[in-house]
């Protein structure tokens, strides 16, 4: 049988035929190719169906949130990036055509149909194509999905539709699958020098809330590389959300060398407020389509910090007053759990109402970031966006840190209890319960 240091000799990384998938020698390589700088050498082993069980899944998903952890960025990047890859592979070919058997393909992030995804996805195969990043045959991928997503229509089918067994045949090789992701390098540098390092400390530090807004945060490459990146990768494929709303996560491909250098350099630059003290928990994005109802989902977070930024061209926006974000000067009780602070409108309304502290409306503009204590309740505010694929709304956030370690911004209105029944409690109440699994996972 070939060992790993024999496997290590052939260039391309890749095992021999006869060298099998068992775990300890899989992992092994692994590590050895990611610690060289070669994850891409690392796909050929990881595409194999006897290679990607859940359990080595499940590794791989541990050793990036372990880097993450050890605020290790780079590697965390990699190891996510192997991750996605692993599971949400491709089915096509370069030319769009069904390469690999059905059997061997995983089940997709998100495995139900909606037009609005249907219509996002046309938009970008199209735009793919236009750059020539998607060959020919692609062509016919577009219209099966036009097919699709006329048939649901003409049904009246807005909402989430499983997949039925033509539709599997026709897309199913993939729909939700990453088909291409983009590059975007890290840089020499990624963060602007146009804002003030040592004053966003002193505001965020020295306001009761902990709100400031951060304008030119990115340098003009940076922000250039990240809009392609997000137009390009074809990682968008949480669709459960209202209006049509897309998101887009770390683990299932939202992750790129440029995303982890800008939150390694916004930790650096602010190391008061987030610095070593608070690694990063998260990293996600979301993308709009032309409008959206003002604080459709008003929420908190489980981390200490959050910077939420955004990268559409500021010309894209209709109203240069809305667009952007409202952040209610009012946090969440520390008794209530995630569910209910991240998925209770109902209750947060009635709390805010009762509370009366007044909330901030910061408009939309390019290249804006909004630095804030998570414990805030926060929502999106209405978005009127020109139409067409490049003018999509998308912000990004990072989640520094975890709620119940925040050092600067401690509940100030926690101490008096909620008040509110059914609120859920205990000593992980502020963790999600997919954090809180992802966590156990990295002991």
């Amino acid at each position: 049988m070939t060992t790993p240091a024999e496997a290590a000799d052939h260039p391309d990384g890749a095992w021999p035929e006869a060298f099998d998938a068992d775990e300890s020698r899989l992992r092994e390589r692994t590590v050895e190719l990611i610690r060289l700088g070669r994850t891409d050498a690392c796909l050929d082993m990881w595409q194999r169906p006897e290679a990607a069980t859940e359990e080595n899944l499940g590794w791989l998903d541990r050793m990036a949130w372990r880097a993450m952890d050890a605020r290790d960025y780079v590697a965390a990047g990699e190891w996510g990036r192997l991750l996605a890859l692993a599971r949400w592979r491709s089915g096509a070919d370069a030319d769009g055509h069904r390469s690999v058997a059905g059997q061997s393909l995983r089940p997709t992030p998100v495995s139900r149909l909606t037009v609005a995804k249907l219509a996002h996805d046309i938009e970008q195969l199209r735009y793919l194509r236009g750059r020539g990043l998607l060959g020919e045959g692609y062509d016919a991928v577009i219209a099966a999905y036009q097919a699709t997503a006329e048939r649901l229509v003409a049904q009246g089918d807005f909402g989430q539709v499983p997949l039925t067994d033509a539709d599997r045949a026709s897309i199913g090789h993939v729909y939700n699958r990453l088909l291409h992701l983009g590059t975007a390098p890290r840089l020499g540098r990624a963060l602007g020098d146009g804002w003030d390092r040592r004053k966003v400390q002193e505001a965020y530090l020295g306001d009761g809330c902990g709100v400031v807004v951060i304008d030119d945060l990115l340098t003009p490459e940076a922000l250039t590389s990240l809009r392609a990146f997000c137009l390009e990768s074809t990682v968008w494929s949480a669709n459960r959300y209202a209006h049509g709303r897309l998101g887009a996560f770390f683990r299932d491909g939202f992750n790129c060398p440029l995303l982890l250098q800008i939150a390694e350099e916004l930790a650096d630059a602010l190391p008061q407020v987030i610095g070593d003290r608070y690694p990063l928990r998260q990293l996600w994005a979301f993308k709009n389509g032309a409008e959206l109802p003002r604080s459709g989902h008003t929420h908190a977070d489980f981390a200490a910090v959050n910077v939420n930024f955004w990268i559409t061209p500021t010309e894209a926006n209709l109203d240069p007053g809305s667009g952007g974000l409202i952040v209610h000067r009012a946090d969440a009780p520390p008794d209530w759990d995630f569910d209910t602070y991240n998925g209770r409108p109902d209750i947060i309304g009635s709390y805010l109402e009762t509370r009366q502290v007044g909330a901030i409306r910061i408009p939309y503009r390019a290249n804006r970031a909004i630095l804030f204590n998570s414990d805030l309740f926060h929502g999106t505010d209405g978005i009127r966006f020109r139409p067409g694929y490049e003018n999509r709304r998308i912000n990004i956030t990072m989640l520094y840190g975890e709620r119940a370690d925040d050092v600067h911004h401690r509940n100030p209105q926690g101490d008096r209890g909620s008040g509110v029944r059914g609120a859920g409690g205990g000593a992980a109440a502020w963790r999600s319960g997919a954090f809180a699994r992802a966590r156990a996972g990295r002991g």
